[in-house]
């Protein structure tokens, strides 16, 4: 509002109002200042944290460092002190310990090479000779390239040579893949070299050719789709199992799939993950193409118990169902404060709140070195981790209008308290993980394979890559090593008929 200084009002009632428009316009422009210091911060906020995510590690364990927007806070006060406390204890100086080589497995083949003196030499002075009273072995391991063989299916044939004819052959065995030369043992090869060393198949053709095979990239992948096919049956019980059980994670992450129809190859699409299944762990991945929260709903059909995952909003179709409980992950809400510190220059918040994190951690560290029993994890969590909750929540309460929503550690907080429910939901049962991070690194594999072939060519490859990935993980929390069980699985999945068949062929299961 411009003043014309030469003409002024007269009367009182006009200078007050002059005064009064003037002071509206700097309260508004105060609050315009206020509005774009907040975004700024904000703007700054992401732009370290995004480079902390891209040149620092993103291991949480070493956080403890200092932030710049991270605002200082009051000590815990009360009995949980102690509990809150993260100070370190040093001893004093350990000379640093070098690892133990660990023995070599008994059943890895020896070549014996022996170092005797010469005989010479086994003479004493005395004229007496030496008498052998122990040895001294050492250990190498020798790299033998793959050794490849070819396997010969020879039938003989019968004819009766009088009459020129009733000709006998005996008929073929039932075979993997038909009129291929691949064998069991060799498709296994290359699903456990894309899936889990995430060799492309690309770099395997070139492996093949370095040996002076040709096996051409197109035949690789078409075993891939056709095994995938012959493995359906047996994801599909993996997802029964976790149906049946009353405690499952769900968890997505993105993958890009070409040659999708009525889709931009640059639209992501999403792999889903689901583990449960109790002692007989399952864990199953489905490829499809959006996020939307009906492909976990119609997945989960018929599942009635603890579902736990983070604060998507994809997953809230369980809170329109009676017999499902939800449980939220509280690794999801530290991180938002450890990532504060990650990008921090003093103590402040988020410090403060990662120590409340560190001893509900520690308690669940506790439980499992005891090898505690669900219900004697439920008692131990009743008796320590729900008052520092409440301590934590009390905390939370006090900030969170001390804070500004718009920046981190706002969000962290309001991130805390608008999922408070769901993050203390795991203290119902012994069973339930604090966390979803037994799900995420089922996950991980997939996420370092994507670095290395970047994307999926079709839908039915995204599809195979699913399945193998389901079963491959599933052997992991099954303590089964994957290649071992590929090679007696597809000897076998041709012979089965029934659901107990595939049953038996299970990870869980399978004898080796």
């Amino acid at each position: 509002m411009k003043i014309n200084m030469k003409k002024l009002p007269k009367t009182i009632d006009e200078l007050e109002k002059i005064i009064f428009l003037q002071q509206q316009e700097i309260e508004k422009h105060k609050q315009e200042m206020i509005s774009y210091k907040e975004r700024y911060v904000r703007l700054l906020e992401e732009f370290k944290l995004e480079k902390s995510r891209h040149y620092s590690s993103s291991s949480e364990k070493n956080i403890f460092q200092s932030d710049l927007f991270d605002e200082p806070g009051i000590e815990p006060a009360g009995e949980l002190k102690d509990q809150l406390d993260d100070s370190i204890n040093v001893e004093g100086y350990q000379r640093k310990r070098h690892p133990v080589r660990k023995p070599l497995p008994k059943d890895m083949p020896r070549e014996i090479i022996i170092h005797d003196v010469p005989e010479h030499e086994k003479i004493c002075g005395c004229g007496a000779h030496l008498v052998r009273f122990g040895e001294e072995i050492s250990e190498q391991i020798k790299y033998i390239p793959a050794q490849l063989s070819v396997i010969q299916h020879v039938r003989p044939k019968y004819v009766c040579k009088p009459c020129q004819e009733n000709v006998k052959i005996a008929p073929m065995p039932i075979l993997l893949l038909p009129k291929s030369i691949a064998t069991p043992e060799l498709v296994s090869y290359t699903i456990i070299a894309k899936y889990c060393d995430h060799i492309p198949l690309y770099r395997q053709q070139n492996i093949w050719d370095r040996l002076g095979i040709d096996m051409a990239r197109s035949s690789l992948c078409g075993w891939l789709l056709k095994v995938s096919e012959l493995c359906e049956p047996l994801v599909r019980l993996l997802r029964q199992n976790i149906i049946l059980y009353d405690y499952a994670q769900a968890d997505e992450t993105t993958v890009q799939v070409l040659d999708e129809i009525g889709r931009s190859n640059k639209t992501k699409s999403y792999i889903w993950c689901y583990r449960g299944g109790g002692t007989q762990t399952s864990i199953v991945y489905e490829y499809q193409e959006t996020r939307g929260g009906y492909h976990a709903e119609e997945f989960l059909q018929g599942f009635s118990g603890y579902l736990q995952s983070d604060a998507y909003s994809g997953y809230n179709f369980a809170d329109k169902h009676d017999d499902i409980i939800r449980i939220g992950c509280m690794a999801h809400a530290r991180r938002k404060f450890a990532d504060i510190i990650k990008i921090s220059k003093t103590n402040g918040l988020a410090h403060e709140a990662i120590k409340y994190f560190k001893a509900l951690y520690k308690i669940e560290k506790e439980a499992r070195e005891n090898n505690l029993s669900a219900q004697e994890r439920f008692v131990l969590r009743d008796e320590k981790s729900r008052p520092i909750l409440i301590s934590f929540k009390a905390w939370l309460d006090i900030h969170l209008t001390k804070t500004p929503v718009q920046s981190k550690i706002g969000e962290a907080i309001h991130y805390a308290l608008n999922n408070w429910v769901l993050l203390n939901n795991y203290l119902k049962d012994g069973r339930i993980e604090i966390d979803n991070n037994l799900l995420e690194n089922a996950i991980r594999p997939f996420a370092l394979g994507r670095k290395n072939w970047l994307f999926m060519a079709s839908p039915s490859g995204a599809k195979a890559g699913a399945i193998f990935y389901s079963l491959i993980e599933t052997c992991k929390a099954s303590n089964v090593e994957p290649y071992k069980y590929f090679c007696v699985m597809l000897h076998r999945i041709r012979e089965c008929v029934t659901d107990d068949d595939y049953r038996k062929l299970l990870p869980q299961f399978i004898q080796i």
